[in-house]
Parts: structure tokens; C-alpha cells; sequence
């Protein structure tokens, strides 16, 4: 079926109600895109984050009379006459299948493969986490999470205990068990992302070896040989006294879900309890990591 697509810009103060008025024009689904390269992860449970300018982009049937959707619009006080949008025919694709064709396994660190179920293992020698996109974060295609992939393939976690601090998908988990962990301890506010983490657990042989748990229910006692939080900015610098008792001295940390400008201020907090290394950087998103005092 053919599709057509419109666009129009907003804030955020404004977003949620005119994607009301594109559903009332006929809009099959709305969507709400940063229109400003903001960054944003996930919310928190029943909550809506938008971005300070926001793209609206409203979906129609291929046969929906495009100018009677205009002369709604521009009736609606608060768009007006000449507001600015962008109308244009989308492609029909079997949008699985091709979301499907270009994920591939990707490669972090010397030896560690993340693979999709529907891909071949590119090196069935190598240490392999299988793990499908679904609906929690973390799938290594975000820089963020290929960081501290990165940084996991590179430590000596044979026999460690890891806590793993907004698990998400459970990625950064059950690649640390894949890469030698005894033991690891995954939090997270998302009851989904418990889920997610769970189900890639048990399809990757490793359920047995992972705790799980939401932020009221984890253990008080729990000390870890190596923590990683891949979160965002303003909670890792609110939990930093938390998270600091959950990993034992000498114990390696990894800080990532950051920006370069936010990279001085992180550093700064976690220095009372970590010698902290200098930010890696890729793709404008950086890593931040430190032994425990």
C-alpha cells in the first residue's frame, strides 16, 4: 500500500496536542522526531519526553485527499494560514524485511561479535552474543552501547562479578558472561527492559548466571569486581553515590550515555571515589572510566 508523508515542525510545548489534530485530520499514526539532533534515550515508565523542536510526522493512506487534510489544518488556530510542513509520497517496502537486511553482526574489541538470530556468525570462534532489536535499548548499533562494549572486550572478567546499571536489552550483561563473568547483576527502572534482558539471557545459555532487578527490589549488600552504567548524564550524576558503593576497591568502572560537554562535570563528581581516566570519544558520544579507590 502506498503511503504519504507530512511533516511539520513544533516544540514541545505544542507537539502533543497538534499530534492530536493530525490524528483528527485523518493521520493513520503520528510520529515525534528530534528535530535538532537532541539527544534523548528512553523515558521512564509512563512518561513523554519531547524534544525543544520537535518534527511531527503524520502518516496517510496512499489515497487520502491530501488537500482537504490542508484546508483542516490551516483552519486550526495553532497552525495557522501558512504554516510551515512537507508533504511527499512514501515508498512501500516490507519495512521488516528491510530493517532486517541491514542489521549485521558487528564487531567490538578483539573478540567480541554481537549477531542477530537471522544472520550467519561470522566467526563462530569468537566470543558471539545473540541479540534481535526489540523493545528495550541497547543493540551495539548506538555508539554509547558499542563503547562499553568496547571497553567490556578489553577487561579480564574471568570470575568477576559485574553489575550492569540500566540493563536495557541486557547486551552489555550477557557480554560480560559471554567474556569470562561468573556472576552479573543487572538494574533497571523499565520493568520491559527486566523482559528483554531475561528472554536475551535465556537465548544466549546464560540465564542462569544473571540477576535481575528493578531499582527498589536489588539487594542492599550487593559489591560487585566491575560496575558499567549506560545511562545519561543527569541520573549518573544524582545515583554517583549509589553506584559508587556497588563496586569494591580496585574495581573498574565504566560511565557511558554521555557528551563531550558533559565529560568535565562527571569527571568531577566521580573523582571523590575514582581515579578517572581521560573521556573516549565516537561519534560525538564518549566513555567515561575509572578505577575505584
Amino acid at each position: 500500500m502506498p503511503w504519504i508523508q507530512l511533516k511539520i515542525n513544533s516544540t514541545s510545548e505544542h507537539a502533543e496536542h497538534l499530534g492530536d489534530i493530525l490524528t483528527d485530520s485523518g493521520a493513520l499514526s503520528v510520529t515525534f522526531l528530534d528535530a535538532k539532533d537532541n539527544p534523548v534515550f528512553e523515558p521512564l515508565p509512563g512518561e513523554t519526553r519531547l524534544w525543544g523542536e520537535t518534527d511531527i510526522v503524520a502518516l496517510y493512506e496512499g489515497e487520502q485527499d491530501m488537500s482537504a487534510v490542508m484546508n483542516f489544518l490551516r483552519q486550526q488556530p495553532e497552525l495557522g494560514e501558512n504554516f510551515a510542513h512537507k508533504v511527499e509520497p512514501l515508498e512501500d517496502k516490507d519495512w521488516v524485511r528491510e530493517w532486517m537486511v541491514n542489521f549485521h553482526p558487528m564487531k567490538f574489541g578483539k573478540r567480541l561479535w554481537i549477531c542477530p538470530s537471522w544472520r550467519d556468525v561470522p566467526d563462530p570462534t569468537a566470543v558471539n552474543v545473540m541479540l534481535d532489536p526489540g523493545l528495550a535499548f541497547g543493540t551495539g548499533t548506538h555508539p554509547t552501547t558499542a563503547l562499553c562494549l568496547q571497553w567490556l572486550d578489553g577487561l579480564d572478567l574471568e570470575g568477576k562479578t559485574l553489575v550492569d546499571f540500566g540493563c536495557g536489552s541486557g547486551i552489555l550483561a550477557i557480554a560480560a558472561l559471554k567474556l569470562g563473568a561468573k556472576r552479573v547483576i543487572g538494574i533497571d527502572i523499565d520493568p520491559q527492559a527486566i523482559l528483554a534482558s531475561k528472554e536475551n539471557a535465556r537465548r544466549n545459555n546464560v540465564a542462569d548466571q544473571i540477576e535481575l532487578y528493578l531499582p527498589q527490589d536489588q539487594p542492599s549488600d550487593i559489591i560487585a569486581d566491575v560496575l558499567v552504567a549506560n545511562i545519561l548524564a543527569g541520573p549518573l550524576e544524582d545515583l554517583a553515590p549509589l553506584m559508587q558503593g556497588l563496586v569494591k576497591s580496585g574495581g573498574p568502572l565504566s560511565l557511558s550515555g554521555l557528551l563531550p560537554s558533559q565529560a568535565n562535570r562527571l569527571i568531577d563528581v566521580y573523582s571523590e571515589w575514582f581515579d578517572m581516566d581521560p573521556a573516549t570519544e565516537q561519534d560525538e558520544w564518549i566513555r567515561l572510566s575509572g578505577i575505584k579507590k
